[in-house]
């Protein structure tokens, strides 16, 4: 059985920083892109962060580049997204994700999500 669990989020205030986590299970991590997702309450989905199956290509959204950095850990089978200087608009749920591909994951090649984890940013 294939999982995806998130973890890090909670309420910060503008400027701060979190961390959140993507612990896999059931696939093998480490032939797999993974990427970060986010929806704000009323909103699309929005793509954040992707990483190639080797950590060494990695894809940003416009909102977020040069504020959050993603990374993997193949031995621990698990993602993280550094957030920095978040905003108040950086207020949603994020999802990490996965799919069959090794270099740049879209959300049109996903095939396995996480349940999710709420970030709010305070002003």
């Amino acid at each position: 059985q294939v999982q995806l669990v998130e973890s890090g989020g909670g309420l910060v205030q503008a400027g701060g920083s979190l961390r959140l986590s993507c612990r896999t299970s059931g696939l093998t991590f480490s032939n797999r892109a993974m990427g970060w997702f986010r929806q704000a309450p009323g909103k699309e989905r929005e793509f954040v962060a992707a990483i190639s199956w080797t950590g060494a290509s990695t894809f940003y959204g416009d909102s977020v580049k040069g504020r959050f950095t993603i990374s993997r850990d193949n031995s621990k089978n698990t993602v993280y997204l550094q957030m920095n200087n978040l905003k108040p608009e950086d207020t949603a749920v994020y999802y990490c994700a996965t799919g069959p591909v090794r270099e740049r994951l879209r959300e049109s090649s996903t095939d396995y999500w996480g349940q999710g984890t709420q970030v709010t940013v305070s002003s």
